[in-house]
């Protein structure tokens, strides 16, 4: 299932919020070998996790993490603005109308639907809190992820080539994209909409409580 937790409140759920930090440590650490910090836990972490972001994740049947990502709003620090202003022409991207998304994730195990169910995730955040835009930094291996999800960024600029390509985009969520990711997912729109009412609720506030 999905699951909608800002940082403040993620010791509640230990399981997963061990398994995360443990698969991103896996990720971004031994698989891509990233020059991120992990801890004497094991655990993947970053200055960006103590402000308070909202924790898009796919849980497991079992309960621990299957996939994740990060959202912050891009009208206080991000990674893309204290970065990444190179892949921009050093033009800083501040809006409260987009969010940055990064630390996209996935388990080893997890299952195929993942990438797109957390796609689908993020656009319930979207149209439940007025969002226009995700912007985020990727590498070259995304693309194709993203192209069989149905879910390609507009690209703002690029560096590099063939596997060090990295490069900053822009999302956007049509109906007609939610769609196509609830299909690849295999998820009911439905569904996936009530999974981010449990989280939220219908009186919900646009934003962030602690760092807009």
């Amino acid at each position: 299932m999905l699951r909608y937790i800002y940082a403040d409140e993620i010791d509640k759920f230990p399981k997963l919020k061990r398994s995360m930090f443990l698969d991103r440590a896996d990720q971004f650490k031994t698989r891509l070998e990233w020059d991120v910090t992990v801890d004497d836990k094991g655990e993947e972490r970053d200055e960006y996790d103590a402000l308070n972001p909202l924790y898009v994740i796919w849980e497991k049947p079992d309960g621990t993490h299957g996939g994740s990502m990060r959202l912050l709003p891009t009208t206080g620090p991000c990674m893309v603005n204290d970065h990444f202003l190179h892949l921009t022409d050093g033009v800083r991207i501040e809006s409260p109308l987009i969010w940055e998304c990064t630390r996209f994730c996935l388990a080893r195990d997890t299952e195929p639907r993942t990438a797109a169910a957390l796609m689908l995730a993020g656009g319930e955040v979207m149209t439940g809190f007025g969002v226009e835009h995700y912007v985020g930094v990727f590498d070259a291996r995304m693309v194709r992820i993203y192209r069989l999800i149905g879910s390609s960024p507009e690209v703002l600029g690029t560096q590099g080539t063939g596997r060090d390509q990295i490069s900053v985009g822009l999302w956007s969520f049509t109906d007609e994209a939610r769609k196509k990711v609830a299909e690849r997912a295999g998820l009911d729109p439905d569904l996936s909409r009530a999974w981010f009412e449990a989280a939220f609720g219908s009186d919900r506030q646009v934003g962030f409580a602690q760092s807009a």
